[in-house]
């Protein structure tokens, strides 16, 4: 195909050379109406390229093919057999693919670090999770995926989950054996999804890990804005194989999507895609070269310590990784990644992605350069000089990996919208949560809906609370109470 094009970017170019006029929404008209104070910060052009889909970049019954034009040229540069485009992120893309190969009271094997969009999905849907731990470093307390082996011994005792969905990579950069899942999943004729909303730029870069199309999987839910050029909210999911209909994953997206796409979003996506597929070995290569100075650089820095491929992978723990999360730990320094992370915005306007309670996280991209990474070697240099400032490190009570799982007592959905009460967390042990508690970012739920409380995990949140933790979804984000069922309500 040809890569050159951009099918919703010259759509809207033609839309403005004809001069056309909208009587529809958006009820701005092109930015004629946006108040000018608005006007000035966000610039005329956001305004200009905020039309319909359909009644304004193409026809009312798309007969341009505007945005299906754009989705094939992504499923092309990306080896799949077919892209769909999402202005709701990867919150949503993730959760179409799941309605698509599970529905309610069936069950489906799903890695116990995945994000909170996959546990909302499990919510509204009414599937039933099994959970495949994680390859937990307890030395370094951080989890990789779950292996294949897990993945198999799961479907092995639960012959009949209509399939399985594993986060890879993660966060911090971590990668899953994605063929031998993928493998696993195909002998048994169920269909993998994997939650690749970090590794939009694996396709492009050869020196990359392999990402999920390439490795075998059903269904990949990809976020743009995370890696890639596109704007926030954009993401995508494509699709292979023969274990999903097509037609089945659009219309789960639909029942959950707006009816309202936004333009701007989907354009970011088709130029981003023309981008990658004409430039992204030569771009993502550079980037790549430029990460591993940034490492060498940071690594030299007295008292930091650079994550990498030495300690993420091996036996009991991932297989691959991204060398894009820069992650460095704070650990002989005796100070926590949030005071660390802001300090560093406080002092020198630098924002780092992720803050834990030993670690930060710097995520590099192809749009960096030393003008960026020059002031995050300053910046991180000055605060190495300013440790007394940030000492001592308040202390987090993090769990040992048995104490970190509690028993599903109840479907997600079942516990969520139960008969419910607000408990003094010093109270809560043993009782059903009937909420997500999620240290956030990156957003993997310590605690679900259905899960019977355990002292440890709780232990971990209120310290983690008064050491820096951001708690964004809980009722009470202080975690003086949690949210539970009431006692004899909710079990299955």
């Amino acid at each position: 195909m040809d890569h050159t094009q951009a099918p919703v970017l010259e759509a809207l170019a033609r839309y403005h050379e004809r001069g056309a006029l909208p009587f529809t929404p958006p009820g701005h008209k092109q930015g004629r109406g946006a108040d000018p104070e608005v006007v000035k910060v966000l610039g005329e052009e956001v305004f200009r390229a905020d039309l319909l889909a359909f009644g304004g970049l193409d026809d009312r019954l798309g007969s341009g093919r505007v945005l299906e034009r754009a989705e094939e040229l992504m499923a092309d540069a990306v080896r799949a057999e077919h892209t769909f485009f999402s202005t709701c992120g990867s919150s949503l893309s993730v959760k179409a693919a799941m309605l698509a190969v599970a529905g309610p009271h069936e069950t489906l094997l799903v890695g116990r670090d995945a994000h909170k969009s996959v546990i909302s999905g499990l919510i509204m849907s009414g599937v039933r999770p099994v959970w495949v731990e994680p390859e937990w470093d307890g030395a370094r307390h951080i989890a990789h995926p779950p292996s294949a082996a897990s993945f198999e011994r799961a479907f092995d005792a639960h012959p009949e989950a209509r399939g399985a969905l594993v986060t890879s990579p993660t966060p911090y950069g971590s990668c899953a054996d994605l063929a031998e899942i993928a493998e696993i999943c195909h002998r048994r004729g169920r269909p993998l999804i994997v939650d690749e909303a970090w590794g939009a730029h694996l396709p492009f870069c050869s020196e990359l890990p392999s990402w999920a199309m390439d490795a075998g999987a059903d269904v990949c839910v990809t976020s743009i804005h995370k890696m890639g050029s596109g704007l926030e909210q954009g993401s995508v999911f494509h699709l292979r194989g023969d274990l999903i209909d097509p037609a089945l994953l659009k219309s789960r997206a639909d029942l959950l999507g707006t009816t309202s796409p936004s333009v701007l979003l989907y354009a970011g996506m088709d130029g981003w895609r023309r981008q990658m597929a004409l430039n992204g070995e030569e771009l993502l290569g550079a980037a790549l070269r430029r990460a591993h100075a940034v490492r060498e650089e940071i690594a030299a820095i007295d008292g930091l310590h650079v994550d990498g491929r030495a300690d993420y992978v091996g036996p009991g723990l991932a297989v691959d990784f991204d060398p894009f999360p820069v992650v460095t730990d704070l650990t002989e320094l005796a100070v926590s990644g949030y005071r660390a992370a802001d300090w560093l915005r406080e002092h020198h306007d630098i924002n780092a992605h992720l803050a834990d309670h030993r670690r930060i996280s710097t995520q590099l991209t192809h749009a960096d350069d030393p003008s960026t990474t020059g002031p995050l070697l300053t910046a991180l240099r000055d605060l190495v000089g300013h440790m007394d400032d940030l000492r001592p490190a308040p202390e987090v009570a993090v769990p040992a990996p048995g104490e970190l799982r509690m028993e599903q007592s109840c479907l997600p959905r079942d516990a969520y919208f139960g008969s419910v009460e607000d408990l003094p967390v010093a109270r809560a042990a043993g009782r059903v949560a009937a909420e997500m508690v999620t240290p956030y970012p990156p957003g993997i739920p310590a605690v679900l809906p259905g899960e019977v409380l355990k002292q440890p995990v709780l232990d971990y949140l209120r310290t983690g609370v008064k050491a820096g933790m951001n708690l964004p979804d809980a009722a009470d984000p202080a975690l003086n109470t949690i949210r539970v069922l009431v006692e004899g309500t909710g079990a299955d």
